[in-house]
């Protein structure tokens, strides 16, 4: 009944193992205020349940250009990150072309070429999570009609060379993956603007919105007009179209307050990791941590154990014995510290 290929299909690797303190999937630790969601009560009251969403999404889109500082028309709104990636793999290039992804990186790119048939061609990471020379020419020799860089790059936490990712963008058509945006700054979304050749994409994951599964694609607005084609036509809620919209309007501040509070702790957070021994603590640009212990199987068995929620990511390559942290609330981030002391020995 199933084709080959989606019988060699590995599916996404998620954690959901129940725990009091959960840093395993780079969400934002701090939810809506009481009061914001009693605000949303009415905002919920004003939605014709009955009706199918807007499926151009043209409020929210109005709200998320002013947000990215573009017009609405640069964007096309997605149900996360996820859905833009596949629109991204149908529309450029062929299916038989192949789609330029380093590696590790985010494995929804994997999983989707994987899924349409497509061809990868690997760029695999130095020891600075930098993509490699050698790597990187041989993977453009192949002419891949498509690329994904994840900037900063998950699970690494770390934003890649701009002379790389430039070199790439002459050869390539280029998305660049800036779910993590809000906790680095840097972004290419002037040129998705006005570059025919790359594209932007941003979620409202990150900073605190995960269950209304909202994403962004970012580019020329006649890039935009083409690859809409493909768009569902109802693909986001009503529900998630409305509160996305009000949040962003009426209380971005509050985001941007918690974000604020998130790379404070982030820096905090690398101090005191660094001062555990048999812990290797990387850079991060991003709202969550990638470690190098001794035993990771272990030390993520053990942090479950006393109700701490990790990613043991010891399962892609060269990532042997790591696992990747996001950063918590400053009281879950002190049980973390604790807890790796008593453990990481």
């Amino acid at each position: 009944m199933f084709s080959k290929r989606i019988k060699l299909l590995k599916a996404y690797k998620t954690e959901t193992t129940p725990c009091n303190i959960k840093l395993s999937s780079n969400e934002n630790p701090f939810d809506l205020d009481e009061s914001i969601k009693l605000e949303l009560l009415d905002v919920i009251k004003s939605i014709e349940f009955n009706r199918y969403p807007d499926p151009h999404a043209t409020k929210l889109r109005q709200t998320l250009a002013k947000l990215y500082d573009v017009e609405p028309e640069n964007i096309m709104v997605c149900n996360g990150s996820d859905e833009a990636i596949q629109y991204l793999m149908l529309a450029i290039g062929e299916l038989d072309e192949e789609v330029l992804i380093p590696k590790p990186t985010f494995p929804m790119y994997e999983v989707i070429a994987n899924a349409l048939g497509r061809p990868i061609s690997e760029v695999t990471l130095d020891k600075n999570f930098q993509m490699e020379k050698n790597a990187l020419l041989k993977a453009v020799e192949s002419k891949p009609s498509l690329a994904f860089i994840s900037n900063p790059n998950n699970p690494t936490g770390n934003l890649f060379d701009d002379e790389d990712i430039a070199f790439i963008r002459k050869h390539t058509f280029t998305v660049i993956d800036e779910a993590y945006y809000d906790f680095c700054g840097k972004t290419y979304i002037k040129d998705a603007v006005r570059d025919e050749k790359i594209a932007v994409m941003r979620t409202l994951s990150k900073i605190g919105l995960a269950s209304l599964r909202v994403g962004a694609l970012i580019g020329t607005k006649e890039f935009i007009r083409e690859i809409s084609k493909l768009k569902m036509p109802f693909n986001v809620s009503s529900t998630s179209q409305a509160m996305a919209d009000y949040i962003i309007s009426n209380h971005i501040d509050n985001i941007k307050n918690q974000i604020k509070a998130l790379i404070d702790e982030r820096h905090r957070l690398k101090e005191a990791l660094s001062e555990i021994e048999g812990i290797k603590v990387y850079d991060s640009c991003a709202n969550f941590f990638l470690i190098k212990v001794k035993d990771a199987d272990f030390v993520h068995k053990s942090l479950i154990q006393k109700g701490i929620l990790t990613r043991n990511i010891s399962y892609l390559p060269n990532l042997e014995n790591h696992i990747r942290i996001s950063v918590g609330k400053k009281e879950e981030n002190d049980a973390l510290i604790k807890a790796l002391k008593e453990i990481a020995v």
